[in-house]
């Protein structure tokens, strides 16, 4: 997979998840991906794992993503900055901060992220 494709698969995978199409971004990850618990914390593992912690987080908060930028690092990974909202579920804003998801790849799936602050 080249740096353009992955650059589209990211930003495709951001428009699903703000669009809470979790079958389309779990779609694009495999089946063991190793993913981030932002919210509570830890680690997921998989695709139900990563499902089951989405639709938690979803029924609390509304998160939504704007990736900024995209940066492929000489180790592999692709680094994405981007502007994080999050609210309750009666629209008022609880944060808004700048993050970057760094994602590793194996084949054209994402295999890992970890967010850096």
């Amino acid at each position: 997979m080249t740096a353009p494709d992955r650059a589209d698969r990211l930003r495709a995978l951001y428009q699903a998840f703000n669009a809470r199409d979790v079958d389309a971004v779990l779609a694009a990850m495999a089946p063991d991906v190793d993913w981030p618990n932002g919210w509570e914390g830890g680690r997921l593992s998989g695709h139900e794992e990563v499902r089951d912690y989405w639709e938690r987080q979803w029924a609390e908060i509304r998160a939504m993503v704007r990736p900024t930028g995209i940066e492929e690092r000489p180790d592999g990974s692709v680094a994405v900055a981007v502007a994080l909202t999050v609210r309750d579920p009666g629209g008022t804003v609880l944060s808004r901060e700048a993050v970057r998801h760094v994602y590793r790849f194996s084949g054209g799936l994402v295999q890992r992220m970890d967010v850096e602050r």
